[in-house]
């Protein structure tokens, strides 16, 4: 929850200049709760209250802003001021950070940094985009395999400052080779002339630098790890992920599912730019491109309504029923779909899956239908007669159970081609279903109904 009552507060002290107790009103928030009441300040208050505050404190609170909070206090910050809040960054937050910088001044201030902060930077910048490269952090606490629990401790003790985590360190061999994994805990808990060797877990979990950053948060999930270490194809330790990170990547991907899913667009430019502060025209461009694709998909549903013109016109009654049947089948698609783009992303069925549950979702949906159609024929007998009622109770059970099967199916299909499941939006299966529902029901009422049909025909 933010937390923006904060900022009334820090506003009196800007206007009393008070600079003193400013410094230590601070101290006693947290960062991020200061970075939400930065989010209703002005710019000029942004910057007079992250200048006063040491370098640490101030590089803590631009890493919980948002990007976009970040771009406005970016613009008043000197190359100075700036660089001493990066250089007390922790490493992935201040890749983070130099990304959104534009070139120009990026290449300043990483002059302006030591050269292994510098070389690090771009080590870390230059991972692909949605790897566990991208994402890790070359603070990690590492230690070797021969030194004693005593020494152990000591060595944390030292470097804990630097070092995002020490919950876990992880051993290494001469080569930087990761060769086992041990919790601070267990250091704790060993006796001090232990050695870490005697200990150590053996082939920790680990991720590769080039693996897609959705699988490494199933790693972290999956075992109920704070870090996981990084690995380059040689096997040494480049890195590590920590929890915090993946809770990030996972709010990232769901936010681009559920852009897909929704049709928003097939890509998703700008994650962190929220409904409230979108513009016109950045709506317009997320939300058009798809609905003018499926304008023209709806059109061949109009085609199917054509076709059938003389069934239409015979048995007038058969339009009540139409938007109806197809919407059940498009609903009945897009749950099917929302059940299996989130069974997929988080792992728990797999291609070879399909068939077994092709089979089960036929089952599933026949019942479905059959209910709904006997529902729906109640109606259709007041409406319109049994004849009508027979027809429309028919139509439900195939149109539920076609969208159910293109909705199911659908996500395993873009898989296959490796195209992002999620694409399988809602309003494609609906379109899809409304075409499939219109052809399926006038095709049951011409055929059910031909007599009727014949004699309107010859009077």
């Amino acid at each position: 929850m933010k937390n923006h009552s904060i900022y009334p507060t820090i506003q009196t002290f800007i206007s009393s200049n008070n600079e003193r107790e400013l410094v230590r009103f601070c101290a006693r928030q947290h960062p991020a709760d200061l970075a939400a009441a930065f989010e209703e300040a002005l710019t000029q208050d942004m910057h007079f209250v992250m200048t006063r505050l040491n370098p640490g404190t101030a590089s803590k609170i631009l890493s919980h802003m948002a990007p976009e909070l970040q771009s406005k206090l970016l613009i008043v910050l000197s190359d100075e001021e700036l660089s001493a809040m990066i250089q007390a960054m922790y490493a992935d937050d201040r890749v983070d950070l130099i990304r959104n910088i534009p070139d120009i001044r990026k290449d300043r201030l990483l002059h302006m940094l030591a050269k292994a902060e510098r070389q690090d930077i771009l080590k870390l910048e230059s991972y692909a985009e949605g790897t566990a490269g991208a994402i890790m952090t070359s603070d990690y606490a590492a230690l070797p395999a021969d030194i004693t629990v005593r020494e152990a401790l000591e060595k944390l003790r030292l470097e804990a400052p630097d070092k995002e985590t020490i919950y876990y360190a992880y051993v290494i061999n001469k080569n930087r080779s990761l060769i086992g994994s041990v919790s601070l805990r267990e250091l704790i808990l060993a006796r001090p002339e232990t050695r870490l060797q005697d200990i150590m877990h053996m082939e920790p979990v680990r991720a590769k630098v080039e693996e897609d950053q959705e699988e490494v948060a199933r790693k972290i999930l999956k075992y109920d790890l704070l870090a996981i270490p990084v690995t380059n194809g040689n096997e040494v330790l480049v890195g590590i992920i920590t929890h915090d990170d993946v809770a990030d990547v996972l709010q990232e991907e769901a936010t681009e599912d559920f852009h897909r899913f929704g049709a928003m667009s097939h890509k998703v430019p700008d994650l962190s730019l929220n409904i409230r502060d979108a513009g016109f025209f950045t709506m317009l461009q997320k939300r058009l491109p798809w609905l003018l694709v499926l304008v023209f998909m709806n059109i061949f549903s109009g085609a199917g309504i054509a076709v059938f013109e003389d069934t239409i016109a015979a048995v007038v009654s058969l339009v009540f029923f139409l938007p109806l049947l197809i919407d059940s089948g498009g609903n009945a698609g897009s749950q099917s779909a929302t059940l299996m783009v989130r069974a997929l992303a988080v792992g728990d069925v797999k291609l070879s899956d399909w068939l077994k549950l092709l089979k089960r979702e036929i089952g599933v949906a026949i019942g479905i239908g059959l209910c709904m159609g006997l529902a729906v024929s109640m109606i259709g007998i007041f409406r319109a007669g049994p004849d009508v009622a027979v027809v429309v109770a028919m139509t439900m059970v195939l149109t539920v159970l076609f969208g159910s099967l293109v909705g199911m199916s659908l996500p395993f299909l873009l898989t296959r081609f490796r195209l992002d499941p999620a694409t399988a939006s809602a309003p494609l299966i609906t379109s899809i279903a409304d075409i499939g529902g219109v052809l399926i029901y006038f095709s049951i009422a011409t055929w059910y109904l031909k007599d009727i049909i014949a004699a309107a025909g010859a009077a």
